[in-house]
């Protein structure tokens, strides 16, 4: 027995090893055509202009040559302890065919744009600046790694050239950004984003609230022989509900089934890169993924993520040591863990998170002083300034379209289309995206405040959103034709309008209003019209008058507590083809019958001049309750004379709603400009140089000269018009002698305040450890709030001198420059 249990333990073992000989030998193959079937880059990619770009990306300084020795140095070491993993990708050639350390393509830039202050706002402009480029072969990462510049130049790229340029953003933002290189899904590879849901349609997750049942302690048992048949229809409608729950679950189990992507032969080999942005800096409360193609942010567990080769920032290169069988789900991002990822550069390398603040300024300054990745003095590689108009068109040639699972989503710089639109999303109703079921729209920059648009092609109806600050306050419209006198629904912002309207809702032949807010309590105002009479056209009147007759208005009013219930209006209805007026007051208490009151206007013949005859037949009343006292004949005359007025007032106000319609707002579209967009707003961007030049031409004066800079030094010699080579000399040499010590004036001035505060903090600390012991909580809290204003005055004096220190050779060579191309010295300086 034993020795055939041995047999057929070696049986399964030699099946085991075939199959994995099999697998290994189908993955190279696999691999082997993938190599020679590369993907194709598009043609259209333009060649790179080498010429304009620095000294910097065409060779390497020492540093970096001795950064490129550690790097192959480590890498012998790597494939030397790991032979069964993928090359490392440490030192690829940039664009001018020179490698270049992957920490050092990393430039930590902050543009000057508010929304590039936030991680979403980088991410989403650069998902859509860029035009997103295929790896070659999509199982090896690529032998080219472009600098943040030329991409933003170029606005093209595969994932590394995405990543690189993001991380660069990020970093300069003040996040604890790392580029990632590992690998991904197909869909996320390929940025196939057809089988996925458009972030704009995906619905939060509702949580499901748990009903609470109180026990009734009181409540009585039925017999057992008697079943409540209130229990049985409910356990009916359950038994239904489950069952449609079963069948939507089986549909949808159908169609996922459908849509199921094919099965992927590459999955877990293809290369992918995107940005790891850590827990802790500005604010991060939990660590996270940005895909750059998307710009969207994923979870550490996400299973599109397959596994992490190398992580690196502009500092450092780290190796993942970790088991990704998987995915990334069960990584742990600790750097500085060794056990788990392994650093190409020693040092520090602890988190600038977890450090206090007097070692992390300390950990930063012993960074730049001797900082082998990257000097704080080039400046070369850091990326390129954008201009306002590139940053606003943003996406290629200003459009952009990216198709979801039954959607399309397009992009639109701002100012591009004549109507505002910069984005549209096309809802389709199959698969296929043939049969469009809603389309919706955003709009930017609109003078009539329009932000969006929802048309639903199955009902033909059209829904339009505001902004506040149109012109009748519109806050949605929902419409089938702009056309006056048809069926449409109006909202309101009724804070802003006088007459707190809040909602208007018409067909052809009604129009009702709702309000909110009013003195006068109205709340609901309802209209009737008649049939439109013809056109009759009098002289000396418009043409276009000819509204609808109206046939009643009908008020609704809410209980005004400061009146008696009877003398409070509840509704009043105009019946103006019946020259008749209806008034119901509200109930009394404890009464079920509310007041009333009909009046019954005299008849044109039964007037005496302009003035109206009151008699008691004109006047029908009921009082709810005993009637205590009866009311005169004048004072129902001169209710009956106010509620005529105010009639014609009605009258004018509905003709007044009538008019409040956007007939021409779509064939008269206008967009507004910022008075500080000078590029585009021409009218303002002239009356600006026109007052500039009046207040230059005030402040010279009339007959004033412009200031000589070389005026000092030509006193000196007597303001010849023509002067020897040795008086040249002489000017050039005091001029510059001058400016030097000036600059370097200047540059002590700052170094004397720089350490002036340096002392100060120092004592501040000295006194701080001294009386720690006996200082409360907020007398510490006022030192720490003190300390740290100190602190950061310390930072901006050395900013200062920094820059100051770095741009004084530049401002000498260019006043040496300047001298030498002066009309007056140029003849004696040209040759020297």
């Amino acid at each position: 027995m034993d020795v055939l249990e041995e047999k057929e333990e070696e049986e399964q073992r030699e099946e085991e090893e075939l199959k994995a000989l099999e697998i290994s030998d189908n993955l190279q193959d696999m691999e082997m055509k993938v190599s020679v079937e590369q993907v194709c880059v598009p043609s259209d990619v333009p060649s790179i202009d080498t010429s304009q770009l620095p000294s910097s990306y065409k060779t390497n300084s020492l540093k970096e040559e001795k950064l490129l020795r550690i790097a192959d140095h480590f890498l012998q070491q790597y494939t030397h302890l790991c032979p069964d993993r993928k090359p490392l990708f440490l030192h690829p050639v940039n664009e001018c065919g020179v490698e270049k350390f992957v920490s050092t393509t990393v430039r930590p830039t902050l543009l000057p744009y508010a929304e590039l202050y936030h991680w979403d706002g980088c991410a989403s402009f650069v998902s859509d600046y860029l035009t997103m480029e295929p790896l070659k072969s999509p199982i090896t990462p690529p032998s080219l790694l472009y600098s943040p510049t030329t991409i933003l130049k170029y606005q093209r790229g595969n994932c590394f050239d995405f990543s690189v340029l993001l991380c660069s953003m990020l970093i300069g933002a003040g996040y604890d950004a790392y580029c990632v290189h590992g690998y991904a899904t197909r869909e996320m590879c390929t940025l196939d984003e057809t089988l996925k849901v458009c972030p704009l349609l995906r619905k939060p997750q509702e949580e499901p609230k748990e009903r609470m049942k109180k026990p009734n302690k009181y409540r009585v048992k039925p017999p057992p022989d008697l079943q409540s048949k209130f229990e049985l229809q409910q356990e009916a409608k359950k038994a239904e509900t489950e069952a449609a729950e079963k069948n939507k679950e089986k549909e949808v189990e159908k169609v996922t089934e459908v849509e199921k992507p094919e099965r992927d032969p590459l999955y877990g080999l293809r290369v992918h890169a995107w940005v790891l942005v850590l827990s802790g800096k500005k604010e991060v409360p939990e660590t996270f993924f940005i895909n750059p193609f998307t710009g969207n942010s994923h979870s550490t567990m996400d299973e599109h993520f397959l596994g992490i080769e190398s992580v690196w920032n502009h500092r450092n290169y780290w190796v993942n040591m970790q088991d990704c069988w998987n995915g990334c789900k069960d990584l742990i991002f600790d750097l500085g863990d060794t056990v788990r990822w392994e650093v190409m550069l020693s040092g520090s390398n602890k988190p600038l998170q977890l450090l206090s603040d007097a070692e992390e300024e300390k950990e930063l300054s012993d960074r730049d002083s001797d900082d082998m990745v990257s000097d704080p003095n080039d400046g070369s590689r850091a990326v390129g300034m954008l201009y306002g108009s590139e940053f606003e068109t943003r996406c290629s040639e200003g459009r952009k379209v990216i198709l979801y699972k039954k959607a399309k989503l397009e992009k639109w710089a701002p100012y591009l289309n004549g109507n505002g639109l910069v984005k549209r999303l096309t809802i389709y109703a199959d698969l296929r995206c043939t049969e469009v079921a809603e389309v919706r729209e955003w709009f930017k920059n609109r003078e009539d405040m329009l932000d969006m648009r929802e048309v639903n092609k199955q009902t033909q109806l059209t829904t339009d959103y505001f902004s506040p600050g149109h012109l009748l306050c519109l806050k949605a419209h929902t419409y089938t034709s702009l056309q006056p006198e048809t069926e449409y629904t109006m909202e309101f912002y009724n804070e802003a309008r006088v007459d707190g309207l809040q909602k208007r809702v018409e067909t052809p032949n009604e129009m009702t209003e709702y309000f909110v807010g009013r003195d006068d309590f109205l709340h609901v105002r309802y209209m009737e019209f008649g049939k439109r009479r013809k056109k009759i056209h009098l002289a000396g009147t418009r043409t276009d008058i000819n509204s609808r007759p109206i046939v009643q208005i009908k008020e609704c009013f809410h209980r005004n507590p400061e009146k008696p219930a009877d003398e409070d209006v509840a509704e009043r209805i105009f019946l103006i083809t019946e020259d008749m007026i209806q008034l119901t007051y509200h109930l009394k208490d404890k009464y079920i019958t509310a007041s009333k009151k009909d009046f019954f206007k005299a008849a044109e013949g039964d007037r005496k001049g302009n003035e109206m005859v009151m008699s008691p037949e004109m006047c029908i009343m009921y009082q709810a309750g005993s009637s205590e006292k009866e009311e005169k004949l004048l004072h129902l005359y001169k209710l009956l004379q106010k509620l005529t007025v105010e009639e014609k007032q009605l009258k004018l106000q509905v003709q007044q709603s009538e008019a409040e319609v956007r007939e021409n707002e779509e064939t008269n579209i206008k967009l507004s400009v910022s008075i500080y967009n000078t590029e585009k707003n021409e009218k303002r961007r002239q009356q600006y140089e026109a007052m500039k030049k009046t207040r230059e031409d005030d402040l010279r004066g009339p007959g004033e000269q412009d200031l000589d800079y070389l005026a000092p030094f030509l006193i000196q010699i007597g303001h010849r018009e023509k002067m020897t080579k040795g008086q040249a000399l002489r000017v050039r040499d005091d001029c510059l002698t001058d400016f030097k010590h000036r600059l370097v004036n200047k540059a002590n001035i700052i170094q004397a305040r720089l350490e002036k505060a340096v002392e100060e903090l120092q004592k501040k600390d000295q006194w701080f450890q001294k009386n720690q012991n006996r200082l409360s909580t907020e007398e510490e809290g006022d030192f720490l709030t003190r300390r740290s204003e100190t602190t950061f005055h310390i930072q901006i004096l050395a900013l200062r001198l920094k820059r100051e220190k770095q741009a004084a050779p530049q401002k000498y060579l260019a006043l040496e420059e300047k001298l030498c191309k002066d009309p007056r010295l140029a003849e004696h300086l040209g040759h020297t």
